[in-house]
């Protein structure tokens, strides 16, 4: 049952409409079952995406050229569901339109990009964030609860895992140049993740890049590895593959007082001690509520509430990816450009 609306509402917008996942659809289902949001129009550059929108969404304005959209005073703000390396540009029209903005992950490509589009937000006195909405994944948030109420005590080492062994499909995402590369895909997710894990600043990031080791008419990696060290010592492991022909659990969290795994079942397995005896928890995933993000950016918007997911914290997923990157180049540990202003 959608939510009854309250009077001041805050008119949203998608630029990009695609077929990829119904994400414009999915979007606006998830603004119209807000209180204080409301979804009002799309602009598809592909004259048969705007018709299906308007379609499947009677009521709302569609267009094709995304200035006409921005030109609407009626748009309060935009959410960018478009391929990776036009993100930046089209947040940018947003904000110097006086919109606020909601991007897909990731927030975009460059640590540059990332710096612009948060300037131009303060300077604008506009809300720039990102739909990391699998911050409200069932697995994450049980992971989260058992780390955060001490179970395994304090964290010093994470593995992260994610992939199998396949040709990816024949689309955007495949095309670095487009995508920015595999670690652009599920790696946006999974360093979100693991920054909410270990909430630390970074040391530096240990980068394996891997590129036609197999899928070679592709230009995106088949397998992207980082080793990822933060200030107190504590290590992190990340992989995403498309040639991982035997997999690992998506994680593996040691801690000083257990650890925890996931056994892939909707559960975890968490062996902690208690009075020197070792006991061993099986621990349900929670429930996933994708919604909870539109709830915290209306209340942001319209009450002042803090922001769940700020664009400072999306931007640190895209240095560490950098970072990674670089540091396959140059076989060295890299710094993440400008961590330590960005922590707080």
């Amino acid at each position: 049952m959608a939510k009854s609306k309250s009077e001041k509402q805050i008119r949203c917008a998608a630029i990009g409409y695609g077929a990829s996942f119904n994400m414009g659809l999915n979007h606006a289902n998830w603004i119209n079952a807000t209180d204080g949001l409301t979804f009002v129009a799309v602009s598809d550059i592909d004259p048969a995406r705007a018709k299906a929108a308007g379609e499947e969404l009677p009521g709302i304005k569609t267009f094709t050229r995304n200035e006409e959209l921005l030109a609407e005073k009626d748009v309060d703000l935009g959410v960018i569901i478009t391929p990776h390396n036009t993100h930046a540009e089209l947040a940018l029209q947003c904000l110097n339109a006086g919109k606020h903005v909601v991007l897909e992950k990731p927030m975009c490509i460059t640590v540059e990009e990332a710096d612009e589009m948060i300037a131009t937000a303060k300077r604008k006195r506009k809300t720039v964030t990102v739909f990391h909405n699998r911050r409200h994944d069932g697995d994450y948030l049980a992971l989260k609860e058992i780390v955060e109420k001490g179970l395994i005590g304090d964290v010093f080492n994470v593995e992260m895992n994610m992939g199998g062994y396949g040709k990816p499909r024949k689309w955007w995402r495949s095309d670095k140049e487009i995508s920015g590369g595999a670690f652009y895909d599920w790696g946006a997710h999974m360093l979100d993740w693991l920054l909410h894990i270990v909430p630390q600043r970074i040391e530096h990031v240990v980068g394996h890049f891997h590129q036609d080791l197999v899928w070679n008419k592709f230009t995106a990696e088949d397998h992207v590895h980082a080793l990822i060290t933060f200030e107190s010592g504590a290590t992190a492991d990340v992989q995403l593959s498309s040639v991982q022909a035997i997999g690992k659990p998506r994680w593996r969290v040691l801690g000083t007082k257990g650890a925890v795994v996931d056994t892939g079942e909707g559960k975890f397995r968490v062996v902690t001690f208690v009075k020197g005896y070792q006991a061993e928890i099986m621990v349900p995933y929670k429930e996933s509520s994708w919604q909870a993000y539109y709830d915290n950016l209306s209340a942001h918007l319209r009450e002042g509430k803090d922001l769940e997911v700020t664009p400072e914290s999306s931007r640190r997923t895209i240095g560490i990816i950098r970072a990674a990157e670089k540091s396959s180049a140059t076989g060295k540990p890299e710094e993440v450009p400008h961590e330590d202003t960005l922590w707080l």
